[in-house]
């Protein structure tokens, strides 16, 4: 709900895609960046995470998308990440000594949210029918 924020679109991109810069890094992940004109995240040429948001009434749904899994491109056989010829899509894995897993990465990019947003971010007690990052998104409460 970006009425209790700031009422700008492309600010809030700025903030996910903050928030996943910082998310990486916190990770391990070396060289991620943002690219002048084009949304989502980068490392080395190569597309690292996405954001695909709609807004009514200045409540945003959608999201973001971070590949952490190398098993996760296999999706993106054939697509060229923002039209941009001879780019290509990568993962978390591919830029680490040691692999590790989208919930492992989860609370890298929890802690990213709530510092970037302020807010905190509180996981359900119920863990069994959600991914940890679903959970925590279920109840997120201003700071």
């Amino acid at each position: 709900d970006l009425r209790r924020y700031r009422q700008d679109i492309h600010w809030y991109m700025r903030a996910l895609e903050e928030a996943i810069l910082l998310a990486l890094q916190s990770a391990g992940v070396q060289g991620a960046m943002r690219e002048d004109d084009v949304t989502g995240v980068w490392v080395k040429n190569n597309k690292i995470a996405a954001i695909g948001i709609k807004a009514r009434r200045w409540v945003t749904m959608h999201g973001l998308a971070v590949n952490v899994e190398e098993s996760s491109l296999a999706n993106f056989e054939g697509i060229v990440p923002c039209g941009l010829e001879g780019r290509s899509v990568t993962c978390v894995n591919h830029h680490l000594e040691s692999p590790i897993t989208v919930k492992e990465f989860s609370k890298h990019m929890k802690d990213a949210l709530e510092k970037v947003f302020r807010i905190y971010m509180k996981v359900p007690s119920d863990t069994h029918s959600m991914t940890d990052f679903q959970k925590m998104s279920t109840e997120i409460e201003q700071k």
